[in-house]
């Protein structure tokens, strides 16, 4: 059991955008394929093989991969009702010059140091690759805003400002 959240202030119950880069769809598309074909029979494998040994209840093998199994079962389900909720935003936005969706931005904060971010859907976001979801707060204040603009946003260290030096788009 787990402990009771006020669902008005759970950050895991505020609704997720539904916008998701063609990368990431067939990342997490092929993600779900692995789970269904590799992992899943793998761990069905392993445990009937556990169950065969006779005393389930005691059974500490049979008691992992049946946990194992369910977790993935349950992230296969997951996966599926996700992809069918996403919307593959597969066209570059006709202003270049503007901060939007997928968009690769450069900022600059008031000491000169530089930061280059992408802005993705909630479901490919990634702290290494510098990609933030564009429900964040500082996507959400860039969204829109042209070259050279001044965006400030309200960061755990204080009110931060940032000056938007390059906007870029991949190909596509």
């Amino acid at each position: 059991m787990t402990r009771w959240r006020d669902p008005a202030k759970d950050p895991r119950q505020e609704k997720k955008t539904d916008l998701i880069t063609p990368e990431g769809y067939a990342s997490m598309q092929s993600l779900l394929d692995h789970l269904v074909r590799v992992r899943r029979p793998e761990q069905s494998r392993k445990t009937g093989e556990a169950a065969a040994q006779g005393d389930r209840s005691e059974n500490a093998d049979y008691t992992y991969n049946k946990k194992a199994l369910n977790g993935t079962i349950a992230r296969i389900a997951y996966l599926q009702q996700r992809l069918d909720a996403l919307t593959v935003v597969d066209r570059l936005p006709a202003d270049r010059e503007r901060v939007f969706f997928s968009a690769w931005v450069t900022l600059e904060d008031d000491d000169g140091e530089e930061m280059r971010i992408r802005i993705v859907g909630p479901d490919e976001t990634d702290n290494k690759k510098h990609w933030i979801s564009v429900d964040a707060p500082l996507a959400r204040a860039l969204l829109g805003k042209p070259l050279d603009a001044e965006v400030t946003v309200d960061a755990p260290g204080g009110e931060t400002t940032w000056i938007i030096t390059d906007i870029a788009y991949a190909e596509r």
